[in-house]
Order: C-alpha cells, then structure tokens, then sequence
C-alpha cells in the first residue's frame, strides 16, 4: 500500500469525524442562543475562509488533524454588552453541558447511521464452528471438541464468529470461570463447558483471543485447483496455468490441498511427476520445487497459489433486516461497541491489559489506508468504529475533553455555583498531562510495531 494512499484516507477519516464531532458542538450551540464565532476544520494558518449572515466565520486551516467551535465568552475577552446574552457563561448550566455533550453525541449518531447503512443489505458471516483444538489447551481442559458450534459465552448468544470474538476480548486479562454452551452438528442437545481463566493473556500484546483458548475455527481447506501461478516459478516453468486440477503427484493420489502441499514441501530439488487435468483433460507434467528456507528448514515450494473449497451452506449465517429493523440493530452495535470501549479503557487502568496495544495516529492511518483498500463497506465500518472511539473518549471525566467540562459542570449543578478557576486550571493542567502522555504512549507504540 502506498503511502500516500494510506495518508490521504487517514486524512478522510479524521476529517469526516472531526467535522461531525464539532457540527454537535456548533448545532446545539446555535439552538442555546450562543454567538459562534469560528467553526474550524483544521488547526494553524488559515487557507479557506467565509462567514455567514450571524457572523460566524467557517475556516478550513493548514493542519488537518482536528477542529474547533470558538463561541463568544466573556472569559476570553469583552463581550459588547448587545451582545452578552448571546456569551456562552451566560447560559444556565444545563445549556452548557448539552453544548458539551454535543459533539460525542454527534459521533455515537454518526457511527448508528453508518451501521444502520452496512445493515440495511443484510449481514453475511460464518458459523462459529470449532475446527481444532489444541491439546493440554485451556479448551481442552474444558471439554470443548472440534465439531461443536459455540452457541453463547456467558449467556450472550454468539450466532456468528464476531460474536464469539467480541465476547472473548470482554474476559480478556481477566481471573474466574467462562461459561461455554455448545451443540453437535444435527443435534439440538445443548453442552455447558467451563473455561477456567487465571489472568488470562493478561499483558499480552496484540492477544489473540482463539489462539489464547488453543482452538481455531472450521476451514474447508483448499482444493488441488490452482488459482493463481507465479511468474518464473517452478509451476510456471513447467507449464501449469490457472485452472488446472492436481490429480496425482508420482503416480499418488492427491485427494486434497494439503496432500499436495505436503507433499511439495518435502521435496525441494526433486522432480515430480504430475497428473493434471486442464478443461477435462488429463495431463502429465514435471516440476521441481525450488527449496527454501523456512523457519530453519528447507522445503520446497512451486509457486502455485490453490483455491480455496467451497463453505457449507450451513456454515454461512446470512441475516436479513427491515429498515427498521437495520436502524435498531445500529443502535444495538453502537451501544455495544461503546461499552466494550469503557471495558478496555476500564483493564487498561487496571492492568489487565497492556499499555502496548494503545495505537497512535500511524497505527490509525495504516488500518484507514487497508480498510479503503478492501473496500467501501470496510471503509465505512472503520469510520463507525472510529467514531465510537473518539465520541467516547471524549466523554472520558478528564478536564481538556468534553467529559472534564461536563464534570465541572455537573458539579457547578449540584453545588448551585461554578467550579472555582484555581480548581480549573490545575485539573487541566493534570488533564493535559494525561492527555499528552497518553499520545507520547501511542506514537511509541506506533515506532515500535514499525
């Protein structure tokens, strides 16, 4: 992936979120009766300039990597006095704090409606059915077979794969028992199974939660049909195209993929006698794999990529929704990714999960440039995703975010008078030092993966 390319969704991304992010703030501002004097995309010298019939001026500015609402505030310079009871600390304040909780709000409704769009065509995905399991593994212990469907986790249905996956990252780090309902092909007989988790992958970066039980799911494997046919390689040489079906290498039968891959891989500098049939001919070739080295030992490898078996119709979960019904289920995702937020902001603070899976803005930027690569509707899932994360971190009760205003705010509600400046201003200095800190962190991280 290019860098550009990769920069400029990055770019995208973090425009679109902070436009909505502050069209909450400068929405509600406007309806409180409050005098907005800037709405700005952008921070630094100014390329783009106008302003409208109220006065407000619209900039679009050199650095693109945020924004800002400036309204009218007495703390901030003279207000003329026509022109106070449109100030901002001039409104009670429960105005206030709705103009704060503006923006998050506008992101949480932005990431529903970008759901409830990837919902409305239908949601494809997989069964979640066991494929291996890992002897002496956690799953092992627990019972759990290859062959069983997992139907819940903790009582939380898991139709799909992502379920499954969303419910294993929820007892990430975490010490108890992890409750497992299963069920057999053709069978309606349900299995409870324990999963006994002692700080589990507690620390680890990047954890892999199905690796971490020691199970992975169903594959149907690969065919002997080749997909696809390196140039200059050993199959190349030989004459293969893509199409042909390996039927047997050395007068044995190669009933699968794997056969053949197997069977490849232990003969580096041999030639192989193929039988191939092309367009429903049988053909005989001869390749020798190249050797190589792979983890400390030679194999042999032809260049040739094979296609993948067809899934079981069983095996696919297709889910269909009315536009209400695709609007709810937005709602229902955004909810639940939300949480799942405050969950690992929660095992972050407690150690359950490391510091080392923070990410930064070039973690952010790769995985904008890869999700626009694969295509709009994973474009437009990052952009939800994203949307939740930046709405609820800036809910968070640290002073310099929206949640630091709303707690003073709250508090200046419950008290019947404002938070005194001297309080202010040393919980924001303590905000921008977590806040800073917290960046220097993910930058880090960022440099490291690199």
């Amino acid at each position: 992936m290019a860098v550009a390319q990769m920069i400029l969704w990055f770019l995208v991304a973090i425009i679109v979120l902070v436009t909505v992010h502050e069209f909450g703030h400068f929405y509600v501002a406007r309806r409180c009766g409050v005098k907005v004097l800037r709405f700005s995309i952008g921070f630094g010298n100014v390329l783009w300039r106008w302003h409208d019939k109220q006065g407000t001026e619209y900039a679009i500015s050199a650095v693109p990597l945020g924004g800002y609402v400036k309204m009218l505030d007495e703390r901030e310079g003279e207000v003329p006095p026509e022109d106070l009871h449109r100030s901002f600390n001039r409104k009670s304040v429960w105005q206030r704090m709705a103009i704060v909780v503006a923006g998050p709000v506008a992101n949480f409704i932005l990431a529903i409606l970008l759901f409830w769009a990837l919902v409305i065509p239908g949601v494809r995905d997989l069964a979640p059915v066991i494929g291996s399991v890992e002897p002496g593994s956690l799953a092992d212990h627990a019972g759990l077979e290859a062959g069983q469907e997992i139907l819940s986790i903790d009582g939380e249905p898991t139709p799909t794969r992502q379920a499954v996956y969303q419910q294993l990252l929820r007892r990430l780090g975490e010490t108890g028992v992890m409750y497992v309902s299963l069920s057999y092909p053709d069978s309606s007989l349900r299995y409870q199974s324990e999963v006994v988790l002692d700080d589990w992958l507690k620390g680890v970066e990047e954890p892999d939660p199905l690796q971490g039980l020691g199970l992975s799911f169903f594959t149907p494997g690969v065919d002997t049909l080749a997909a696809a046919i390196t140039p200059g390689s050993p199959a190349d040489l030989a004459g293969m195209k893509v199409g042909d079906k390996v039927l047997a290498a050395d007068g044995e039968a190669m009933t699968s993929g794997t056969d053949w891959i197997e069977y490849v891989k232990q003969r580096p500098g041999q030639p192989i006698e193929m039988l191939i049939e092309r367009d429903g001919v049988e053909t005989r070739l001869q390749v020798t794999p190249e050797a190589i080295t792979e983890d400390g030992t030679t194999i042999g490898r032809v260049g040739v990529a094979l296609q993948l078996k067809p899934w079981p119709d069983d095996m696919i979960r297709q889910n269909h929704y009315s536009i209400g019904g695709a609007f709810v289920a937005g709602v229902e995702r955004t909810w639940d990714t939300s949480g799942f937020v405050l969950l690992s902001v929660k095992k972050l603070l407690l150690g359950e999960i490391s510091t080392k899976n923070l990410s930064g803005p070039v973690s952010i930027a790769k995985v904008a440039g890869s999700s626009a690569e694969s295509g709009v509707e994973s474009f437009i899932a990052f952009l939800a995703l994203l949307s939740i994360f930046l709405g609820v971190f800036n809910l968070l009760p640290i002073p310099v975010l929206d949640g630091g205003h709303l707690l003073y705010y709250l508090i200046e509600a419950i008290k019947g008078s404002p938070v005194s400046e001297k309080v202010q201003l040393a919980g924001y200095q303590v905000g921008l030092f977590l806040v800073i800190g917290l960046s220097v962190l993910a930058l880090y991280n960022d440099i490291m993966r690199l």
